[in-house]
Parts: structure tokens; sequence; C-alpha cells
């Protein structure tokens, strides 16, 4: 007679003694490494630190108050939902555009290689590219006034356009990796569904609408999530954007830049203040699940399969 596999049964209880010890090391590492640094961080939002040498003081939601009257906060909190938000509309319609034309170019895979080239670059490498080209005497405005069309020639590194330019970097160097992504999910599906549409008089829009974007809806939602994700956490392409001109003006600050200004002291003279940083962190993580759970809101249906 075959073991008990139901629970409470002999083998069911021998399975749960054998998973233990070998999950064990993983929760202790995720706990010590995750779980641990993140409880301090909410702790250390509710507090006044400047570091190791200096006396931690509790203040209670003054970090949280101050913040929400920061005119500085306030400026890189609406950039970065700008740049979430305008950024991913931009990437879903390029994606979506991917799905109708990739599926059946010929170069379609020399194509997905090309645009996924910019994402393997350093984030810092884009964002020096980006602040080269667009300078006041750059590659754009001099191919501009080359091409004797001087008059759109702008000041595009200027408080009104930098942000925006950033944007457009941001566009360029992650476009390439929500493509691949979306059009592994537009693999799978099986090429009889679009012949059969093909023959009853569906061409590339009608296609789309009724068996790409229905059929790649979960990937569409993995998508926005990661996206999400970075979006938030946009930090690096700014950094390197700026160069050594100094630190980044407050147009082209988002949440992850003004927090690490606050824990570099570069807001205040060189003082450190770790626990405004950690109360940025901490409505970072608050904004990011939030979006996450919009995204999957907007998405969820019920799961379409074929046989």
């Amino acid at each position: 007679m075959a073991a008990s596999t139901t629970p409470g049964g002999a083998l069911h209880v021998a399975r749960r003694r054998l998973y233990l010890p070998m999950l064990l090391p993983a929760l202790l590492a995720y706990l010590v490494f995750f779980v641990v640094p993140s409880l301090f961080g909410v702790v250390l939002s509710f507090g006044e630190w400047s570091g190791l040498g200096t006396e931690f003081s509790w203040v209670g939601l003054a970090n949280y108050t101050g913040l929400l009257t920061s005119e500085l906060f306030v400026a890189s909190f609406l950039n970065t939902l700008l740049l979430t938000v305008i950024v991913g509309g931009v990437l879903f319609l390029i994606a979506a555009a991917s799905m109708v034309v990739l599926r059946t170019a010929r170069a379609g895979a020399f194509i997905r290689s090309a645009i996924f080239l910019p994402f393997m670059i350093s984030p810092i490498a884009v964002g020096l590219a980006v602040s080269f080209l667009f300078n006041p005497e750059g590659v754009i405005n001099t191919a501009l006034e080359v091409t004797g069309l001087s008059e759109l020639r702008r000041p595009w590194l200027g408080p009104d356009l930098i942000f925006q330019v950033i944007m457009a970097g941001v566009v360029w160097s992650a476009a390439g990796f929500y493509v691949v992504l979306v059009m592994s999910a537009v693999d799978g599906i099986p090429p009889s569904l679009f012949e059969v549409a093909r023959i009853e008089g569906a061409g590339p829009l009608q296609q789309f609408r009724y068996i790409t974007l229905p059929l790649t809806r979960d990937m569409l939602g993995i998508a926005a999530a990661l996206w999400a994700i970075a979006g938030i956490k946009t930090f690096e392409l700014i950094i390197a954007f700026v160069g050594t001109a100094g630190t980044p003006p407050p147009e082209a600050r988002t949440l992850a830049v003004e927090q690490y200004l606050r824990v570099t002291g570069g807001r205040v003279g060189g003082l450190a203040q770790l626990g405004e940083a950690a109360a940025i962190g901490v409505l970072m993580t608050a904004i990011t699940a939030v979006l996450i759970v919009l995204s999957r809101r907007i998405q969820r249906r019920d799961r379409l399969e074929w046989a």
C-alpha cells in the first residue's frame, strides 16, 4: 500500500520535514538582507539622523509633513508621476505597434535585436550621450543649423525642455526591453489563429484587437508592473545627464534623485538627512504598490486559453 499523500498522511509529513531545512537558508537570507533593512528604513523615516556618529531622535510624522510642504519634493514627485505615466504610455504604443508590425516582418528578428540594443547600454552612458546630443552646441542644434532649420534650434537643456529630453532618453533606452517582452508572448500564439482570421477577412488591426491583444494581456500586465517599478526608480540616467555641472535642477529631479541628494547632503550644505530620505523611500514603495495594483486591475479579465 502506498503511503498517503493527503494532509496528515505519513508521506505528507515527511515531505514537510524535508522542505523546511531546504528553505531555511533562503528564508534566513531573505529575512536578514531584505526584511530587516526594510523595517529599519520604515523606523528611520520617523526619526532624524545624519549617520554614524550622530544622535538619532524621534520626530514622528515630521519627516512626512515636511516633505509634503517641500517644493523640491513636490516637484520631484510630479516629475516622477509624469515620467512614469507618459513614458509608460509611449512604451505601450511602441509595444503595440511592434505586435502588429514585427509579427509578420521579414527582418523581425533583426529589428528586435536592434531595438533591444539600447537597453543593454548602461544608463550612465545613455545619460551622457543624450546630454551631448542636446547641449546648446550639440549634434541636434548643429544638424538643424546645417540643414537650414536653424529656427528650430532650442535650448533643449533649459528649464522648460530638460525633463522632456530626459523622458525621450528613457523611452529610447527602455523601449527595446518591453518590445522583446511582449513579442515573446506574441510568438506563443498559434499561427493558425491568425491564418483563420486572415481567411475570414480580418486585417492586421482587427487581428491585433481580437487575437493578439486578448492573448497577450497577461504579459502586458507584467510589463506594466515592471515599468511601474522602473519608472519610479529612474535615477542613473538623470545623474549622468547632469554630469559634472552639479546637482540636477528641480525641473529634472525624480523621487530617486531627491532621495539621493538628501542621503548625500547635497540639498543642505553637506548634512545628510537620512530620516527624510527613508520617508521618501517609504513613499516610493507605496506609490509603486498602488501603480502595480492599478495596472493589474485594469488588465484583469477572464483568462483566455486555446486548445
